[in-house]
């Protein structure tokens, strides 16, 4: 790994939603709503600064139903529409990626996190990798080489997530929050899980049989030491937790045209971001560009 390579992988649409939800309505002469962008911008800026990135790429989710809409009908079926002010606001922060050169990936059929995901091990030998998102999703790649950048209250507070802060607030390890999840469901997904089955519960039973596939291998010798109700649970729940653990799961080889080196960061037009920046009304984020070029540019 080369130590001057810091690249940060943006989880572009959780940041959007948390930044939207964060921030109270923000507009310009035009009456563009810009909350969302403007909330974005500020953990890209603090994400740049604190991780000392000089390698950025964003990630989007798409419109279209992906494979996991194939495999479970139910998929975020429960999820409210997504807001217009977001809507309204995605190409703009679109527009002011592409000013600053930040290469910008989303493929049909995929989430965001399948391409995180691929491009996150892909190039966890080449640089130091930190994905920068609204939520904890991504908590399964994290490793020696691959740690989570992710907000906590509101957008100001930010946790790091390595191996050994993944454990202490679940109690599995990173490669094992799959078969956590696909135990305790997840609502906002609308991944269905073991009804009955909350945190505590499966982590113990995660730590005891190390894996989903290892618990059920045990439950059907009648050898798994449970209470009687969790194992009824899981017997009764077995296609749902075998489901939830392939919705919960990423694709890490996703077919994309990645090069690390179109990601560095720093060479774009200054003055053109500030007349976006400008139009948008973020005077005040126009004062921390020179500074923030000037970083990066000696870093890199």
């Amino acid at each position: 790994m080369e130590d001057n390579k810091r690249l940060i992988i943006i989880d572009s649409s959780s940041l959007i939603y948390r930044a939207f939800h964060a921030l109270p309505p923000l507009t310009n002469k035009k009456g563009q709503l810009t909350n969302a962008v403007y909330g974005f911008l500020l953990t890209l800026f603090k994400a740049i600064k604190d991780l000392e990135a000089n390698y950025i790429v964003a990630c989007f989710d798409t419109p279209k139903p992906t494979f996991r809409h194939e495999k479970y009908i139910e998929y975020k079926a429960h999820r409210a529409k997504t807001p217009d002010g977001i809507v309204s606001q995605m190409p703009i922060i679109k527009e002011v990626l592409k000013a600053f050169n930040i290469p910008i990936f989303e493929k049909e059929g995929f989430e965001a996190d399948d391409l995180i995901a691929t491009i996150a091990i892909k190039n966890q030998d080449n640089a130091k990798v930190y994905i920068v998102s609204g939520d904890l999703d991504n908590l399964q790649l994290v490793n020696e080489k691959i740690k989570l950048y992710t907000l906590g209250r509101g957008i100001k507070d930010t946790i790091i997530y390595d191996s050994k802060k993944v454990f202490e607030r679940f109690g599995v390890t990173p490669d094992q929050m799959n078969d956590f999840k696909a135990l305790t469901g997840d609502n906002s997904d609308n991944i269905p899980g073991v009804k009955g089955i909350g945190k505590t519960t499966a982590a113990d039973i995660i730590q005891r049989f190390g894996s989903i596939k290892n618990l059920y291998e045990e439950l059907l010798t009648d050898t798994a030491i449970l209470k009687p109700k969790v194992k009824e649970a899981l017997r009764a729940n077995k296609e749902k937790a075998l489901l939830s653990l392939e919705l919960v799961k990423t694709i890490k080889d996703i077919e994309i045209d990645f090069n690390l080196e179109s990601c560095k960061f720093g060479n774009f037009d200054l003055q053109k971001v500030k007349n976006i920046f400008s139009e948008l009304g973020f005077y005040s984020l126009i004062n921390r560009l020179d500074p923030l070029f000037k970083e990066v540019d000696v870093k890199s």
